[in-house]
């Protein structure tokens, strides 16, 4: 009788746990389609504020505080810095992008999830595309304020190194995160993508070869596209249409 009282008394945690549950499910989709919206309208914003050429006074004075003041071709630090900075940017560069997807969509094929291996493909060549596409609808060029520390020879804005960044590491950190179990490491992983894309954003800048709200606005466009990318292969596991992780039931 206490067994069958123990058990009864259980139910309301079970179905509280599985109400919780389904809520989260229901809300997540209409949160992250916040998230694309927000950092959508963060991106129009910043991008209507240069077409206007209304932020060249901040841009100008985060270039300039970077920089010695008696010769804007000489970044601020030691010399090391400067070597460490560069390392860090070809992390954002199509050479290391292109390798890393190549060997996750390896990977996946190996694994045999090649629905999962296309999508993240188009994922990421879709990335690629936009940002370049961007590009040339802005053409906003260089800038000429400071010397720039590496080759560059395309449009500004947005920063690919930035949106690239964004689309790679953020698409892959959360399919990583998506087959681990525990909260930490799905955080740890999330953690890494957002420190890399931070990172190789703001090392543009320190490089003289992006204005600051190149780099904002890559980190907008490409968190908005990860993001739907992200949803969007969530709505397509529930519908058998990309292989779920095997520590996942199907949704």
């Amino acid at each position: 009788m206490l067994q069958d009282l123990s058990r009864l008394t259980a139910l309301p945690r079970r179905w509280a746990a599985a109400l919780r549950e389904r809520r989260f499910a229901e809300l997540a989709p209409v949160a992250t389609l916040f998230l694309v919206a927000a950092a959508l309208f963060g991106f129009f914003q910043i991008a209507d504020e240069v077409l206007e050429g209304e932020s060249h006074a901040f841009d100008e004075a985060i270039l300039r505080t970077l920089r010695n003041p008696a010769d804007l071709a000489d970044p601020i630090g030691p010399a090391w810095l400067e070597v460490v900075v560069r390392d860090i940017t070809a992390l954002g560069s199509i050479t290391v992008l292109t390798l890393v997807t190549a060997i996750v969509v390896g990977y996946l094929v190996m694994d045999r999830k090649r629905a999962a291996a296309l999508f993240v493909l188009v994922s990421v060549a879709g990335g690629a595309l936009l940002t370049s596409l961007t590009k040339l609808a802005i053409a906003r060029p260089r800038p000429d304020l400071v010397a720039h520390l590496v080759q560059v020879d395309s449009y500004s804005f947005p920063s690919g190194h930035a949106t690239a960044s964004a689309v790679t590491f953020l698409t892959l950190g959360t399919l990583l995160a998506r087959v681990q179990t525990g909260w930490r490491l799905k955080a740890y992983v999330i953690g890494v993508a957002l420190a890399l894309t931070i990172t190789i954003g703001a090392s543009r800048v320190y490089l003289g070869v992006h204005w600051p709200t190149d780099v904002l606005a890559g980190w907008c466009l490409g968190a908005a596209w990860a993001m739907l990318c992200w949803q969007i292969g969530l709505w397509l596991q529930s519908r058998g249409k990309i292989e779920t992780p095997p520590d996942q039931p199907p949704r």
